[in-house]
């Protein structure tokens, strides 16, 4: 019995050994066809999203996105935080005494330089006026009577018939009465300006406020409470605060005769509300907060801003061609900044860069790059010095985040990978 046994189990062996070298024979096919494919034939998609082949795998390439360093117009914008203020804000009160008799608006309107917003009762003021004019007329009487006197006396004394101190003395009193009708002339003008009075009017356009009193009250000349408070909304200025080590970027902008342009956003940092430009900066700075206060004009023909309202300002500063590449190429580790430069071979290399400021997506590479050089914008985090890459379209698995401190174990660009 144990001889006939030995053939069985050889046989079982050798059955074994030439099925397990047929599977290789059959993955090995496969492997071959994935590396010598068409290139256009359609790979598997990658565990990021990628299509990765297997040529890639089989061979080690990274697959990663690019973008190309280009000249692009960047705007330097300084961003800050600021305060909605009425561009004039107006407290309108009575310039005489008396009893109030109609308002003539609605809380909250809108009025124009002029237009009447309330009456007081005028009967005071036109008594005074008609006592003044009556004065005036009784003194420009007794002038015309003296002037009359002066002329016969003056001929009088030709004829020497009248000494010469009486003609002296009608010219006095001539001169006398011209200056009596210049002072009852200016009494009328008061009284005549006290009754105008008794209409209060706007002294400029916007909104009102709520009214401070009603009618049937008595109201006094320039009572601290005044009638309504009006607000010039159109235009409409913000103020806002900058760091002094910012002010002389500000400064040389504006002594350069260009207007800074500002933007006016929402409290999402999104929504825009209006534009407009820098009118005025502070003459000092304030030690407490070491901030510079500046203070811009808009529009608001939409009535969009609201004083007192917080919004978000960018002030425009400057405005240049400069050589960029997207923000999420450039990497921080111990010698600085870097980014991978993809040569012609599809290899990535490691480059020393100085990276200057950012606008939105973009950030300006002062040193380091030239137009036209390809940089590695995702799957940063698999790369080493000299790894040879794979450039896809769509985003690869586990992109590097822009900003983040990228500390690669080959990030001395002397190494190897």
């Amino acid at each position: 019995m144990p001889q006939s046994s030995t053939p069985h189990h050889v046989h079982r062996r050798r059955g074994s050994f030439w099925f397990y070298l047929l599977l290789l024979a059959v993955a090995a096919g496969v492997a071959y066809w994935y590396v010598n494919r068409d290139p256009g034939t359609p790979a598997p998609a990658g565990p990021g999203g990628g299509h990765m082949s297997m040529r890639s795998m089989f061979a080690g390439n990274v697959p990663v996105r690019v973008a190309t360093a280009q000249l692009r117009t960047l705007d330097y914008t300084l961003q800050a935080i600021g305060t909605v203020e009425a561009f004039n804000t107006v407290a309108v009160r009575s310039r005489v005494d008396g009893e109030l008799l109609e308002l003539l608006f609605d809380d909250g309107q809108r009025v124009k330089q002029g237009d009447v917003l309330a009456r007081i009762d005028p009967r005071t003021y036109q008594v005074q006026l008609n006592q003044a004019q009556g004065q005036l007329a009784q003194t420009r009487a007794q002038l015309k009577n003296a002037q009359l006197d002066l002329q016969r006396y003056e001929q009088l004394f030709k004829q020497n018939s009248l000494a010469r101190q009486q003609l002296d003395t009608q010219r006095a009193l001539v001169e006398q009465l011209r200056a009596t009708e210049k002072t009852h002339q200016a009494a009328v003008d008061n009284a005549r300006l006290q009754l105008d009075f008794t209409e209060v009017t706007a002294p400029i356009s916007g909104r009102l406020g709520l009214r401070q009193v009603d009618v049937g009250n008595l109201v006094s000349a320039n009572a601290a409470e005044g009638l309504v408070v009006i607000t010039q909304i159109q235009p409409i200025s913000v103020r806002f605060s900058l760091p002094q080590a910012d002010l002389p970027d500000v400064l040389a902008a504006v002594r350069s005769g260009r207007s800074l342009p500002v933007r006016v956003l929402a409290a999402d940092g999104v929504t825009l509300l209006d534009e407009g430009e820098l009118v005025a900066i502070d003459n000092q700075i304030d030690v407490g907060t070491g901030t510079v206060s500046f203070k811009a004009r808009l529009p608001n023909a939409d009535e969009m801003l609201f004083p007192n309202q917080f919004v978000n300002v960018q002030l425009g500063v400057d405005s240049a061609q400069q050589l960029a590449v997207p923000v999420t190429a450039v990497q921080y580790g111990s010698i600085g900044a870097f980014v991978y430069v993809v040569d012609d071979d599809n290899a990535a290399h490691i480059r020393e860069v100085v990276p200057g400021r950012i606008d939105g997506d973009y950030i300006a590479i002062s040193a380091g790059l030239s137009p036209g050089e390809r940089v590695v914008t995702d799957g940063v985090d698999r790369l080493r010095e000299g790894s040879k890459v794979e450039v896809v379209d769509t985003p690869v698995a586990e992109p590097a985040s822009p900003g983040l401190l990228h500390e690669s174990p080959s990030a001395n660009p002397h190494e190897g990978s």
